[in-house]
């Protein structure tokens, strides 16, 4: 059967390289049936470099939405899918060498579960000095994530079976509107985009975007994708739920501080509420029945956690890092 090169409804263009493995898939795309050879990550490669982290998020792009005059047929084509999973290697072993042997799943929730009254992450920031420009960057960063917004963790659900599965599903129900298209999280986040004087259109700032915001969706993508690491992706989901309703506090309130209208707030609004009661869900009708029929999976579900939280921080690192210079944290400034 031949390929074809239609452009698919919905489909972005691929955002431009960051290097050789990056050029590599690119180039390869642009090419009309099998893929040729593509380049092994060179054995000192940074896993967290943009060049990998790049041509990972756009491999993982083809089970989403896609590109332009990619075909479809490329999602499976088994040169690409050694080529992923070679850059997957590479990003799985430096996660696991920053994480080290996590603690139980129990006493890392447990610590997320305490608020630290003298925060000093992004949303802190954004909350006490932050300005309407950096909070737009920030909503750009999260863009790679929330324009698809629970697509990772639908991954999981044929993956799980009886109380985990069905919980699971409950949260994905209202992560997706409770079923009203108008109230899909992802559409409120791009109402709130839209709102901030930032296109709204899914994949439309890929190029902007830097390797430490792109290596968090990657994580979800990884585990979601693969039926061996759904311990590590419920670890992950819990460690999002847990967290995002004071964050989301924050968020909204640095907004009004900004002077945002209700447009703009509802998004982080909606999180505060439906979060909180998420957080309960996942670790009580999540990770415990799971872990009730799959014990093995306790310590996957722990790493799912630690590797998160340590994605995280190296995010919030490099916005406050740029931030505190006086410099715009993402690729290129924002068009005006």
């Amino acid at each position: 059967m031949g390929v074809s090169l239609r452009a698919e409804a919905g489909a972005v263009a691929a955002p431009k390289a960051r290097g050789e493995l990056s050029e590599a898939l690119f180039s390869a795309w642009r090419t009309q049936g099998t893929l040729p050879r593509l380049p092994d990550p060179a054995p000192g490669v940074d896993a967290f470099g943009e060049d990998v982290q790049l041509a990972l998020y756009a491999c993982y792009e083809l089970h989403y939405r896609g590109f332009d005059r990619v075909p479809a047929e490329r999602e499976w084509d088994p040169e690409l899918l050694r080529f992923r999973g070679a850059l997957e290697s590479r990003f799985l072993d430096a996660m696991r060498e920053h994480v080290g042997s996590p603690a139980d799943h129990r006493e890392l929730l447990g610590e997320l579960l305490t608020e630290p009254p003298d925060g000093t992450g992004a949303s802190h920031f954004l909350l006490k000095q932050g300005t309407l420009e950096q909070f737009r960057e920030y909503v750009v960063h999260r863009s790679a994530y929330h324009l698809k917004e629970a697509d990772p963790q639908a991954w999981v659900i044929p993956r799980l079976r009886g109380h985990a599965k069905a919980a699971l599903v409950a949260i994905e129900f209202d992560e997706y509107g409770g079923g009203r298209g108008e109230c899909l999280h992802a559409r409120l986040f791009a109402e709130m985009m839209d709102a901030l004087g930032l296109d709204p259109a899914y994949g439309r700032y890929e190029d902007w975007i830097p390797a430490p915001a792109l290596a968090v969706v990657n994580m979800m993508s990884l585990f979601g994708l693969h039926r061996a690491w759904r311990g590590a992706l419920v670890g992950q989901f819990a460690t999002v739920e847990v967290t995002s309703s004071p964050g989301a506090a924050r968020l909204a309130a640095a907004l009004e501080r900004l002077g945002m209208g209700p447009a703009g707030l509802r998004f982080y609004r909606e999180h505060i509420e439906a979060d909180a009661v998420h957080e309960q869900l996942v670790r009580r009708e999540v990770i415990d029945p799971l872990l009730a029929d799959e014990p093995h999976l306790a310590q996957q579900v722990a790493f799912g956690i630690a590797a998160t939280c340590s994605l995280e921080k190296r995010l919030a690192d490099h916005l406050l890092s740029a931030w505190h210079r006086g410099q715009s944290s993402l690729r290129a400034p924002l068009p005006v």
